[in-house]
């Protein structure tokens, strides 16, 4: 099938146009129509000035070429005819893929699959040290098998630092036997390895920060959400600050910490997270693990839905996978719908509620429901309080003092080599007290050696 369509851009300057596939018996998490609608988005968000799709579906990827040889030349005429300068390909295409369409449509056609257009965005919008690394990281992973045509197109895009590697690369300081690809994977592997090495003085760096935030004892939300749900917006209104806001996917990358002012006096630290999205790229998750990480330590998380989406059950879903994939799924969730202004009737939010765990209706926009947020945010952290019992070792002394500060202690054994508590906890803290809780039936046979 064949769809011309003209999606106006305000800085119009490549002409785009998009290819999506069906595979049978794939099902994601959104129809082909609506996820080359996001992909029109993305390509937006990029520059690009989007012309025209074109749509196939398959029982299987064409093994040399993902669509079918028919579709690629129905592509290259459709493309020609609308004087398009890049195709996307709304799935990754593997290195093959990616070569063998790249001799097909011609050297006057970029080729992107949605993948390199995601980094490409990412590129456009990291501003600090520590994004441009990250997404310099998932650049370079991504492409090194695909070091052909795409390294001059990496080199031109890398975030920070792509110029500089693709310049070494083409120096030419080859050994005997070793053609200029083989130099340049080289040079790409020497830069992986340093950018990686500094990521993890970057997580060192933000470990120590989390570890002076939990003796604040100040307990962490972070927010997280689809691309554009408002999650920005919302912490501007929750905070009263003034965090960066575009209606634009990715519009913030780097994480922003700030204090909330909860009702009773209660305070909180409140961390805006960069947007998901589905077919979210494995190479980014993997590079941005020392941001997401901000995410899995929260003690609680305020997912950001925006429910005048027609996929927003869908959006829902994908960053719940993004979560698990990322080892947050034990900690306690709220989930608010923004954006019920844009609702035609009010009663389709609280009619939605029940979709949803713990969901309350706001608009940061409109500031409608904030004051009923932060009282149920208040109520999670503060009031909310889990039956527990644990076996802790004495070495663990700052655990200790949290149960006795923050719980209520119904039963306390001092034990050789540690200390048995039983009582509640808020919702908040039972997560720092994994591997230490036992079961009743563990009760009845002391524990003679605590490990550390």
């Amino acid at each position: 099938m064949v769809k011309k369509q003209t999606h106006p851009s305000t800085t119009p300057r490549e002409r785009t146009f998009l290819v999506g596939v069906e595979i049978f018996g794939e099902e994601g998490l959104l129809s082909l129509d609506d996820s080359l609608d996001e992909l029109a988005l993305l390509a937006e968000t990029a520059g690009l000035d989007v012309v025209g799709e074109l749509t196939q579906k398959l029982n299987r990827p064409n093994a040399k070429t993902f669509i079918g040889s028919g579709k690629v030349n129905e592509l290259k005429a459709l493309a020609e005819d609308m004087l398009a300068q890049v195709v996307v390909f709304d799935d990754e295409l593997s290195p093959r893929h990616q070569r063998e369409l790249e001799k097909l449509l011609g050297e006057n056609i970029r080729l992107l699959d949605r993948t390199s257009l995601i980094l490409d965005i990412f590129a456009q919008h990291a501003k600090t040290s520590e994004g441009m690394l990250q997404v310099e990281l998932a650049q370079y992973e991504y492409y090194l098998p695909r070091l052909t045509r795409a390294w001059t197109h990496l080199a031109r895009q890398a975030g920070g630092g792509g110029g500089r590697s693709g310049s070494v690369g083409g120096v030419g300081l080859r050994g005997p036997g070793e053609t200029q690809l083989e130099v340049d994977r080289r040079v790409i592997g020497k830069r992986i390895s340093h950018i990686k090495k500094e990521l993890e003085k970057v997580r060192a760096h933000r470990l120590r920060h989390r570890d002076k935030r939990k003796k604040s004892r100040l307990p962490i939300v972070a927010l997280v959400g689809y691309t554009n749900a408002g999650k920005s917006t919302l912490l501007n209104q929750l905070a009263q600050s003034d965090v960066y806001v575009a209606d634009q996917l990715f519009a913030t990358l780097d994480p922003t910490t700030r204090r909330v002012e909860l009702p009773g006096g209660y305070q909180s630290l409140f961390t805006d997270t960069v947007g998901f999205i589905q077919k979210l790229p494995t190479t980014l998750v993997a590079a941005f693990r020392a941001t997401l990480e901000e995410i899995a330590e929260a003690d609680l998380l305020l997912q950001v839905v925006d429910i005048s989406h027609p996929n927003a059950l869908n959006h829902f879903e994908a960053v719940e996978e993004t979560l698990a994939e990322i080892d947050a799924k034990h900690i306690p969730v709220i989930t608010a719908l923004n954006k019920i202004d844009l609702l035609k009737a009010s009663e389709d939010a609280q009619e939605t509620l029940k979709h949803y765990p713990r969901a309350i209706a706001v608009s940061a926009k409109e500031k409608i429901g904030i004051v009923e947020l932060k009282e149920l945010l208040k109520k999670s952290l503060y009031e909310t309080y889990t039956p527990i019992l644990v076996r802790l070792p004495y070495q663990q002394g700052n655990l200790i003092s949290i149960f006795h500060e923050s719980g209520k202690i119904e039963r306390i054994e001092h034990e050789r080599g540690g200390v048995l508590i039983q009582g509640r906890l808020p919702g908040r803290l039972i997560a720092q007290f994994d591997g230490w809780e036992i079961s009743p039936d563990e009760e009845t046979s002391k524990e003679e050696n605590y490990e550390e």
